[in-house]
């Protein structure tokens, strides 16, 4: 027998086959030319405002079908797609991939109210940098209150003609810096609670920025506001601002704070001060809704106030008056006093609490502006630093927690900061409404049995 037929009928066989098979592996294959390249790996882009939805085009569908029926039948040799290689005419937004920093992709707020209080400045204010960069636009509000004008059960004055007119010359200040950055400053008389809800919907805010303060009357200005928000649906984000070390570092919950200051300076001993915050070279625009009027900044009448009471009997200006008001004028003592301690030699006592701080009358004369706030605490701890590192040395802890070069491990600077701190931080204590137990407050200086 002749096998030639057999091979002939065997060779024609796997060349059928070998046709058959061709068409499968070509449509396979060119399927990343008819899919576009982000439909096989998406790209990582990153945008403020993703998408809640995505619009998929009707031509995947018809893809889908394709790849599905060429892998489950075989394809005519002569098949020809009808689709395009580039069947999506328009781009598709696909949802990016989640960001190593999620707030950087949050979407941004439409309006947010900073309401500022006792922190008059633009630099390291964490409370109106945040406004900034997670809204879309900033109202700057500052509320004159007329219950901390008048007179008090004491027939005393609640808020005195210098103390006043110096915190008109510190919001007239922080008006014109706000300015300066393409914003302004919405000056109001009236309560609180009442002139931010006014203006929360007038612009359509969403949030309310406010650094937490720490006296009674403060924290219960706060509760108030808080619950007139809560009644509108808007946020209220709290921040702390005026203290050296930061609430949230303090190695205690508050309510466990040591009730004197020996107790409280060896338990904050060795913590870090937390780094300043620039200012913002340009702020994020007024909302356009509600057209809201600046205002005027009031006078010492408008707060019931006696403008001649400035003045004493014998005509001549009290020495208080000379201290001008805002933050321009604190930064500026604050590298005049910086220059002259580095100046000069340092000269102290024994017990390395009492330096010798040159200035006015031995003094650095900066209280009234860190009392305002404008000026922080971490701003003055790190000009100093910079600037006269000798004054300041005292105050630098070794990694092995052993103090500086005196006994109490710190220098004139530190020494001050740190009561006010203390002050501060226990005025907080006892003004919140869950602390009910009252132990008396010491201010010795010796460590706490």
């Amino acid at each position: 027998m002749d096998p030639k037929p057999n091979n002939i009928e065997q060779t024609e066989t796997e060349q059928q086959t070998h046709q058959n098979l061709i068409p499968i592996a070509s449509i396979s294959l060119s399927l990343s030319n008819l899919l576009p390249s982000h439909f096989l790996t998406p790209k990582q882009t990153f945008t403020a405002n993703p998408p809640n939805k995505i619009k998929i085009p009707s031509q995947i569908s018809s893809l889908s079908h394709i790849s599905l029926s060429s892998t489950l039948a075989p394809s005519k040799p002569s098949f020809k797609s009808t689709v395009s290689a580039n069947p999506l005419q328009n781009p598709l937004t696909l949802n990016p991939l989640r960001p190593s920093n999620p707030s950087s992709a949050a979407p941004l707020r439409r309006a947010a109210v900073v309401w500022f209080r006792n922190d008059l400045r633009i630099h390291d204010n964490e409370c109106l940098t945040a406004a900034n960069n997670e809204s879309v636009s900033v109202l700057p509000v500052y509320c004159f209150d007329p219950r901390d004008y008048g007179k008090s059960s004491s027939g005393f004055d609640k808020t005195g003609p210098y103390r006043a007119t110096f915190l008109l010359e510190s919001v007239s200040d922080l008006r014109k810096n706000l300015q300066d950055r393409g914003s302004d400053l919405v000056v109001r008389i009236g309560r609180p609670e009442s002139v931010l809800l006014e203006v929360v919907k007038a612009v359509g805010a969403d949030a309310v920025y406010m650094h937490r303060e720490v006296s009674h009357d403060e924290v219960k200005a706060e509760e108030k506001i808080e619950e007139v928000m809560k009644d509108e649906g808007v946020e209220v984000k709290y921040f702390w601002g005026s203290t050296l070390y930061h609430l949230e570092d303090l190695p205690f919950e508050l309510e466990e704070m040591p009730t004197n200051y020996g107790g409280f300076k060896e338990k904050v001993k060795g913590l870090k001060v937390r780094k300043t915050i620039e200012a913002l070279d340009r702020m994020k625009d007024l909302p356009k809704k509600g057209d809201v009027e600046p205002g005027e900044i009031p006078s010492l009448v408008d707060l019931g106030l006696n403008p001649n009471a400035a003045i004493g009997q014998n005509g001549s200006t009290a020495a208080n008056a000379a201290l001008v008001g805002g933050e321009n004028e604190a930064l500026q003592r604050l590298r005049n006093f910086a220059a002259e301690c580095k100046g000069k030699p340092n000269i102290g006592s024994k017990d390395g609490t009492n330096d010798s701080i040159y200035g006015a009358n031995f003094s650095c004369k900066i209280s009234p502006w860190l009392a305002m706030g404008c000026l922080s605490p971490r701003s003055m701890f790190d000009e100093l630093k910079k600037s006269a590192s000798s004054i300041i040395s005292a105050a630098s802890y070794r990694k092995n927690g052993e103090s500086g070069t005196s006994d109490t491990g710190m220098n004139w600077l530190m020494y001050e900061l740190l009561w006010r701190d203390f002050f501060r931080f226990i005025t907080r204590k006892y003004s919140s409404a869950k602390q009910q137990s009252y132990a008396p407050v010491t201010a010795c200086t010796g460590v706490a049995a």
